[in-house]
């Protein structure tokens, strides 16, 4: 039974191996000309203005990432229920009907509460 994942574990190594093989030899190779600019940091070309640490994002930071886990949840289910639609009949039908009621309500409650709203 080992013998079958023989395959799959060279395949790893080799992957490993590459990434491996690849970063050692950027590191002796690649040219070395550091200069301030290069090692600073980087925000669209401009120095950071404040410190992340410490700071709290706003409600309005959450409810387009609770909007785009709504569509991307949903995106990620539908698909593969699709293709399978036939073979799961009626009672597939319903499931994903439920489903999409929830997520439904998810985007409802988004709505009430001004996600779509851009200030």
């Amino acid at each position: 039974m080992l013998a079958d994942y023989f395959p799959v574990l060279l395949l790893f190594a080799l992957a490993l191996l590459f990434a491996a093989g690849g970063a050692v030899t950027s590191t002796f190779i690649g040219p070395k000309s550091p200069n301030p600019t290069k090692l600073g940091a980087y925000e669209s070309g401009n120095e950071p203005l404040a410190k992340i640490k410490g700071t709290r994002f706003t409600v309005k930071f959450y409810m387009v990432a609770m909007l785009f886990l709504i569509f991307d949840v949903e995106a990620v289910f539908l698909y593969p229920w699709a293709v399978v639609f036939r073979e799961l009949g009626w009672f597939g039908l319903a499931q994903m009907g439920i489903f999409i009621v929830i997520l439904g309500v998810a985007f409802v409650y988004e709505l009430g509460r001004g996600g779509l709203e851009w200030d």
